[in-house]
């Protein structure tokens, strides 16, 4: 017989009872969007998720695996291109990094820019965006940073250019528009060309590739990518107070070739009871949790989504292999 787990959230308290201290409203947009993740079909919920403190450090750890390839090829591609890059941007640039996380890439830029003006990171992770963007600033003491807390995903409201600034250029690396929906990609898309009105964006994008080397990215060895998705889950126990046991779900990872995408799914070891809400939802073994979608794409289809939200395409860099490419895209006037 199977055993069944009870686990149970109120949305937006903590396991005492308490509402949560810092970041109540996001707590509460969390609690919101697990209760309708396990009560629709099938489930699902944004990635979004995964990136709180631990979360980003475990992303980080990611992506210095030997079987990752996407960090250090797009790593490569911006330090060989730095300077045409650069060019491109212009004397006096803004930048505008969406989910900027570690702000490792973004140093590539800098050191090639002709006096970037200003560095504007948006995170939605507070304390991790907080610390990362201090270490920048210690390194680049002559350089404006002004990190913003924020999901990059919804209506974003920036700092009105500096007077003397450049074109202000948005950087969006790790291939991040792959965890979009196709409807979501083109949003965000049109959004980012509304915030770079006159500017550009440069964007870098994973590509289409032998299934067996996308599989080995997203099922390491050492079990980071595992431990991350799990940690969604974590998440919600050390924020809501909910009670999942991590034991009673196992990390899946597969390529969807027709759909030329990499899901992550957290599966069901056994059979489970969970009350969220006040709701209580069946999980048999082996129903699912849909965490994140990693979209691939081909250069022309890449080129083809900007032009539909208005950018036009410029140069694309790639390494030799084909694995990873950086588009320069203008963004609308």
């Amino acid at each position: 017989m199977l055993t069944r787990t009870l686990i149970n959230i109120e949305a937006g308290r903590d396991a005492g009872g308490s509402r949560p201290a810092e970041n109540d409203a996001f707590a509460g947009e969390f609690a919101h969007d697990l209760m309708r993740a396990f009560a629709s079909r099938p489930r699902s919920i944004s990635p979004k998720y995964f990136y709180d403190e631990q979360g980003s450090q475990l992303f980080d750890r990611i992506c210095d695996l030997p079987e990752y390839y996407p960090t250090r090829t797009e790593v490569g591609i911006l330090a060989a291109k730095a300077g045409e890059i650069a060019a491109q941007m212009g004397p006096r640039a803004e930048i505008v990094e969406f989910g900027a996380g570690s702000l490792r890439k973004v140093r590539l830029l800098l050191d090639a820019m002709d006096r970037p003006a200003r560095y504007l990171p948006i995170d939605i992770s507070g304390e991790h965006l907080a610390r990362s963007a201090g270490a920048l600033q210690r390194d680049y003491p002559g350089l404006d940073v002004q990190p913003v807390v924020a999901d990059y995903t919804q209506r974003l409201l920036l700092p009105a250019t500096l007077p003397g600034a450049g074109r202000r250029v948005g950087f969006f690396p790790g291939s991040t528009i792959g965890n979009f929906t196709p409807a979501e990609a083109l949003h965000f898309l049109q959004v980012a060309g509304q915030v770079l009105r006159g500017g550009a964006l440069l964007l870098g994008a994973d590509l289409v590739k032998d299934p067996a080397v996308l599989h080995a990215a997203y099922n390491d060895a050492q079990g980071v990518t595992a431990d991350f998705n799990l940690n969604l889950l974590a998440r919600a126990n050390r924020e809501l107070g909910t009670r999942f046991v991590l034991e009673h779900f196992a990390h899946s990872a597969f390529y969807n070739a027709p759909l030329q995408r990499i899901e992550m799914h957290l599966v069901s070891r056994q059979r489970q009871r969970i009350a969220l809400g006040g709701e209580c939802h069946e999980i048999d073994e082996g129903e699912t949790l849909h965490t994140e979608n990693s979209h691939k794409f081909t250069v022309e289809g890449l080129r083809a989504l900007a032009a539909r939200a208005g950018f036009r395409p410029g140069p694309v860099w790639t390494d030799d292999e084909k694995l990873f490419s950086v588009h320069w895209l203008h963004a609308p006037t």
